[in-house]
């Protein structure tokens, strides 16, 4: 509130200081090209800060306070002229100019003028022209915000949140129902959990555009309903650069750590423990119910594999390398190459409750109070090569990313409702590791030479695969510190090996262009083909520690190896496999799509998109069941579908400076994989996972309509509302487990949900307040939602639903995104930029409630981050960041609607504290 009403009396105080100003505008026209206009040009008013960029038709308008100037112009690769101006109040000067390439060749500039798509002018001019409704962040906006991943970057479109470990959220709708494309090319993901790629694996420096499309055209596919990202990899330009990096993050960082005995090691920190982690020969290719000798035991598993190290975190760090060149050759041909790679870790700890209610009872289920270390890496490595022509467009690509996490977490306090054991102690130790590697063919050409007939296409390779391989849980009662009172049985010495590779992932597109009309390039018409193939399968395996002997003890718990060992010695516990018929799964999908869109400028007021794509889907899934033998032929749940997906999008031009959007449409939505296949994910805690084959694809049915003003090339102000009917939404549900009080969590289609939304979004130059804020600059968006989903009870499934109406899964009723820039110059080689970024958002259901227990809600999250970027000089540029400032608790709550007795004092179900980040970057160019 005290901030609110300081910005407000700011506002006040800046407005009673302004004065009345006057204009310089004009048109910038290329002199080598029959005076054509020249967009994206630099129009600067010398010796200070204020200047602008040329639009797309060449016009330029710049405001100030009266007085005498001088007007630069500049573009890159044309010669620099410089313009005196005098401004009167009240007034407006008029500066028409022309200017050349001088030595260079008119082929050069053209060239050049490519890399500008990644500046922010570019992308708001980009998106003033397009007719459907998207958003994009460039390579230079994000430099500036200080970001470090796409991920991060994408948070600072409107609508968009994100949360630690589940993705993005795009409309308030969750990572299901959004969809990757990297270089117009459908992308899997690394991770069964996850629709698409958790983006902040991917570093800044393998982007030079995100588009971020929140209505449908047919030439992108159609399943989402919040929105589609495309990656679009970076032109490549001549450039070496180096990037080292230092983070700390309070109560993270320079504190208590634990690692497993084989992550606290070179290969550990480097990510590269998951050989040693891999299951051993001895079990076979196929389950068996082996039992282990003491010898093969100490082969499968070593002599240290319980062991954990108790250390200190280090700080965290990064490293990144870009290299790229371009040779111009003859015949308006050029030739160029990008290389880059990353590698940064990260180590955090969480601190906080984790619970469970007993549905159908009203109590804790389970009662815990979890402390998790966890080591994470990322390695990135991009290699482009591009050759063009003035008719043809080659593209090769290949990234690849490998990440890993190593855990501990001990969970402390009671399970299964027994609340007279509250020293319990639960101890995870997980490793995992996803790969992914893609490799891309794409291009575009030129039928004819003026460019009316042209094609383009693509395809790409990717190989993926996600493992935790000896995950492991060991339980007992808490002694004191280190140690723990163990007897073997139950839970005790309990490893699982879950697999999930994708054996191949083909994707393609071609397409047909026709431009047509009596103005050039008016009219456009395309015919194009996508496909996609996914083959992968799943193996989920378990062991457990057995008893011969009853053996009670206590000992260190960092170094209870050597116990386990002297009794599987002796003969007192054992190892045996304890896999169901069900460990395997296997999912074949084929997409095949076939689209026509057709663009049609109506007149000087009216541009019109429309088509239809027809996508047809094959997806088989092949399966045992648990009582099933491991050599029986596999059972099958098979879907085939086509989909007729409609669309139409219309601009309505108001004026030069701003539209009426509208835009109607059909998609879908696919399910998760994890969310799909029968595999049932299990904790130590008792809780798990569980997928449904029997999901249905979401129908969704989707209106838009938005309002943009463009005042000049740097500022925007858009309305928008929104509204979707989806049937068959799919969400996430708890339920209870067949004999006892635990939870398990599913997915499932509720009947019908209907949404409504509306957004705002506002770029400002806070010079429009007073001469003295004219280095200020606020960006703002918000966007508001109400979701309504209606079940029907008599369905399978749905019985133990509290109610008929509700909230939308997963979907926030509210959300803002908003930065304040302030650029400033010391001399002229060193430029400032400083940006505070807040982002918040409201309430969500995280898991529909049942059995009488009301849902679990995501609670309202707010960050606040402050970058300060330094251009020091030429060659050197630093970078400083101060991550989650509020440093608020994340938490998750029972809601107060339970129909049941609650008889517990708490309805928080899990909470923690992130720290607040610091970061320092430094970045040399050679």
């Amino acid at each position: 509130m005290k901030f609110r009403i300081l910005f407000i009396a700011l506002l006040i105080t800046t407005f009673s200081f302004s004065q009345n100003k006057g204009t310089v505008s004009g048109i910038l026209t290329d002199k080598d090209a029959n005076n054509q206009s020249l967009p994206f040009a630099n129009v600067l008013i010398k010796g200070t800060t204020i200047g602008t960029n040329t639009d797309i038709d060449g016009k330029y308008a710049i405001t100030m306070t009266p007085g005498n100037y001088t007007v630069q112009f500049s573009f890159v690769g044309y010669e620099s002229i410089e313009i005196p101006v005098t401004i009167i109040a009240n007034e407006t000067a008029t500066i028409n100019q022309a200017i050349g390439s001088g030595s260079y060749k008119l082929k050069d500039v053209v060239i050049k003028s490519n890399v500008s798509r990644e500046k922010e002018t570019a992308l708001l001019l980009d998106q003033k022209q397009a007719v459907v409704i998207k958003q994009s962040i460039g390579a230079q906006e994000m430099a500036r915000k200080g970001v470090s991943d796409v991920e991060e970057g994408l948070t600072k479109i409107t609508g968009i949140t994100k949360v630690d470990g589940r993705g993005l959220f795009i409309r308030g709708l969750e990572d299901r129902y959004n969809n990757l494309l990297i270089n117009d090319l459908q992308s899997p993901s690394n991770s069964p959990f996850k629709k698409i790629i958790p983006l902040d694996l991917f570093p800044t420096d393998v982007v030079g555009v995100l588009n971020i499309y929140k209505t449908f055209n047919p030439n992108i596919s159609g399943d989402f309903a919040g929105a589609t990202v495309n990656i679009e990899t970076p032109q490549p330009k001549n450039i070496t650069k180096l990037n080292i990096g230092f983070g700390y993050t309070t109560n993270n960082n320079l504190e208590k750590f634990l690692l497993s005995n084989d992550a606290n090691s070179t290969n550990g920190t480097l990510g590269l423990i998951g050989k040693d982690r891999k299951l051993s020969s001895i079990f076979g290719s196929v389950p068996g119910g082996k039992k282990l000798s003491p010898s093969e035991y100490e082969n499968a598993y070593g002599k240290n594999s319980w062991d954990v190290d108790e250390t200190k975190s280090p700080l965290n760090s990064s490293v990144g390398f870009l290299h790229a060149q371009k040779f111009n050759l003859e015949n308006e041909r050029n030739i160029s190459y990008i290389m880059s790679f990353n590698f940064d870790n990260k180590y955090s700890t969480r601190e906080g409750v984790d619970r469970t209610f007993n549905l159908g009872q009203g109590n804790y289920d389970n009662n815990l109070y979890n402390t998790q270390y966890s080591y994470q890496t990322t390695f990135s490595g991009l290699a482009g090569l591009k050759y063009k022509t003035n008719r043809l467009n080659v593209n090769l690509n290949t990234f690849l990313i490998k990440a890993t996490e190593s855990k501990i977490q001990d969970q402390l306090g009671y399970t299964n409702s027994l609340a007279n054991q509250t020293n319990n102690l639960i101890r995870l130790n997980q490793y995992e590791e996803s790969n992914y590697w893609n490799s891309q063919l794409f291009g575009d050409y030129k039928l004819t030479e003026d460019g009316k007939h042209s094609v383009k296409a693509g395809g790409s390779y990717v190989k993926t695969s996600f493992q935790q391989p000896d995950r492991k849980f060991i339980t007992g009662i808490k002694v004191n510190d280190n140690e723990i009172n163990m007897s073997y049985g139950g839970n005790n010495l309990n490893r699982q090996y879950l697999d999930v590779k994708g054996n191949f992932y083909y994707s393609s597109f071609l397409e047909y262009n026709l431009k047509f009309g009596n103005k050039e390039d008016s009219n456009k018409l395309s015919i194009g083909y996508n496909s996609f193939l996914n083959d992968m399968q799943s193996s989920y395996r378990f062991f457990s520690g057995r008893k011969n002997i009853e053996k009670n003890y206590t000992a260190n718990l960092n170094t209870i190896s050597e116990n386990i060992n002297n009794d599987v010695n002796n003969g007192i516990v054992y190892v045996q496999e304890e896999s169901n018929g069900d460990y395997k799964v296997k999912l074949n999908q084929f997409v095949n799509a076939g689209y026509f869109n057709l663009f049609l400028n109506l007149g000087e007021k009216w541009d019109l998109n429309a088509g239809i794509r027809a996508e047809s889907s094959i997806r088989e899934i092949k399966y045992r069941e648990q009582g099933d033998p491991f050599g029986s032929a596999y059972r099958k749940k098979s879907d085939d579908k086509l989909d007729l997906l409609p669309s139409i999008n219309a601009k309505r031009i108001l004026n030069d400076n701003s539209n009426l959007r509208l835009s109607l449409a059909k998609t879908i939505t696919r399910p998760v994989a994890m969310e799909l296949l029968p595999i049932n994910y299990i904790n130590a805690d008792g809780t798990s996972e569980s997928g449904n084959p029997n999901l249905k694809d979401s129908e969704n049915y989707n209106v838009d309509f938005k309002y943009e003003l463009f005042p000049n090339n740097k500022e925007l102000f858009a309305v928008g509302l929104f509204g979707k009917m989806i049937n068959n939404p799919i969400e996430r549900v708890f339920k209870p487990t067949a004999n006892s009080g635990g939870q398990i969590t599913t997915f499932r289609n509720s009947e019908q949900a209907v949404i409504f939304g509306a957004e705002i979004e506002m770029l400002f130059q806070l010079s429009r307040i007073s001469e003295s804020l004219s280095n200020f600059s606020l960006g703002f968006n918000t966007s508001l939602m109400s979701t309504d989903v209606k079940v029907d009870p008599t369905k399978q499934g749905n019985e133990l639903e509290n109610s008929t109406n509700r909230k939308l899964q997963g979907a926030s009723s509210w959300l803002v995104n908003s930065d304040l820039k302030y650029d400033f110059i010391l001399n002229k080689d060193w430029k400032n930029s400083m940006t505070l970024v807040y982002n918040v958002y409201g309430d969500r259901i995280f898991a529909v409630g049942s059995s009488g227990i009301d849902h679990i809600y995501e609670k309202s999250f707010s960050k606040l981050d402050f970058v300060w970027s330094n251009s020091i000089s030429k060659n050197i540029e630093l970078k400083f960041g101060v991550d989650n400032i509020l440093n608020p608790s994340y938490k998750k709550e029972l809601g107060s609607k339970s129909t049941l007795n609650i008889s517990e004092n708490s309805l928080i179900v899990r909470e923690y504290k992130k720290g607040v980040g610091f970061s320092f970057n430094i970045g040399y160019t050679f």
